[in-house]
């Protein structure tokens, strides 16, 4: 494989294996778990990051590299992540402590002030404003519009804005009766189109087939397990907001279960996406990250939906942008949709959608794991 392949080819994995970050729709039920590790269990050379869950260390990486703009060896020893060769690494740790510090004592632990807020995509701070080139955009991490700030505020609450979204959709009866859903299409990034296959089932089973040129790129979700494979590389079990955000984009069902999820819903006003003009609403979750959502203003259609991941130093944005909707057997889907983060992003071009399918369990079967290898007798 030639090494502009494998670029591509990397790209894909990384981001379908960070493809889901948020708080799902329905708790996990089941049999009492033992307690979640700490990092300090799981990992070595833990100094300042004790006591955090240890499912969220490697989000708490990913949280430093997008606010610095760099890679894990900025910081680290590749395969030795836990050596302290590096002096950045060090000035990381006195950065982390001096963040915790400016929160705790002006603004009462809140995480106000993170990694980002100085650094903005440079591993050295902008201490001199830029002057403006440009007319200024309002992108995908952009603060939250502060209160009063929001237009139209005498518009519709943001319960009818969901009201509308469902009608649009089809309607809960139309919704309600799609029981499964296969669709093919590409899945593009970096300009390079690979075939994709989706087959969803209710209730919240999908699974995702990115044909790679040495094998299938998998992302699973079973309904209460999910996972992550890649050719050449052992199975990856999901942790934490990628098991929520999986059984976001599981729910077939999604539009009629969206009052249930919120505790509070705050229409921002009105604002452009793209051509769209939309209502901007944050739904409130309790004890969850919230979820920005971004509805036509003309169709009521579901445009743009902004997730949040939570880490110890501050929150990963996902934005997914949703187009083409289509009219398929009573309710409209977006045939694209585009997931952008901070690491990058990718666009999925839906072909062809069947509906109401056989889809057979054994599709979203967890593959066995690996039996350990033999230590031959001496």
């Amino acid at each position: 494989m030639n090494a502009k392949r494998m670029a591509v080819v990397g790209t894909i994995v990384a981001l379908i294996v960070c493809s889901v970050v948020v708080r799902g729709v329905k708790a996990q039920a089941g049999a009492s778990a033992p307690a979640p590790k700490k990092a300090e269990e799981q990992f070595k050379n833990i100094q300042v990051l004790k006591g955090i869950p240890a499912e969220q260390l490697v989000p708490t990486m990913e949280f430093i590299t997008a606010s610095l703009g760099v890679q894990c060896d900025f910081c680290h020893v590749q395969g030795a992540f836990d050596k302290d060769d590096k002096k950045t690494k060090a000035t990381a740790r006195k950065m982390m402590e001096m963040m915790f510090a400016i929160n705790a004592d002006n603004f009462d632990r809140h995480r106000d002030v993170t990694c980002y807020t100085c650094h903005r995509g440079s591993t050295i701070p902008v201490a001199i404003p830029v002057v403006m080139t440009e007319q200024v955009k309002m992108g995908m991490g952009a603060p939250m519009k502060a209160e009063g700030e929001a237009k139209d505020s005498a518009g519709p609450s943001g319960a009818q804005l969901l009201d509308k979204y469902l009608q649009a959709a089809g309607g809960a009866a139309a919704i309600g009766n799609v029981s499964s859903r296969v669709m093919k299409g590409t899945i593009d990034v970096g300009g390079k189109s690979i075939a994709i296959d989706i087959y969803s089932k209710d209730p919240d089973k999908r699974i995702s087939f990115t044909h790679l040129p040495d094998g299938d790129n998998v992302t699973a979700f079973d309904g209460h397990e999910g996972w992550l494979g890649a050719p050449g590389r052992p199975t990856r079990e999901m942790h934490g907001s990628d098991l929520d955000g999986a059984s976001i984009d599981a729910d077939l069902h999604l539009a009629t279960h969206l009052k249930a999820m919120f505790s509070q819903l705050k229409v921002r006003g009105t604002e452009k996406v793209d051509d769209h003009d939309v209502y901007s609403v944050v739904g409130e979750r309790e004890g969850k990250t919230p979820i920005e959502l971004f509805f036509d203003t003309q169709t009521g259609l579901l445009v743009r939906m902004v997730r949040f991941g939570e880490t110890a130093l501050g929150e990963l944005p996902v934005q997914i942008d949703y187009a083409d909707y289509r009219e398929t057997n009573g309710v409209k889907i977006p045939y694209r949709w585009t997931l952008a983060r901070p690491s990058g992003r990718f666009t999925i071009q839906v072909t062809d959608v069947q509906q109401n399918v056989p889809v057979d369990d054994a599709k979203f079967a967890k593959p066995p794991a690996p039996e350990p290898a033999k230590v031959p007798a001496k």
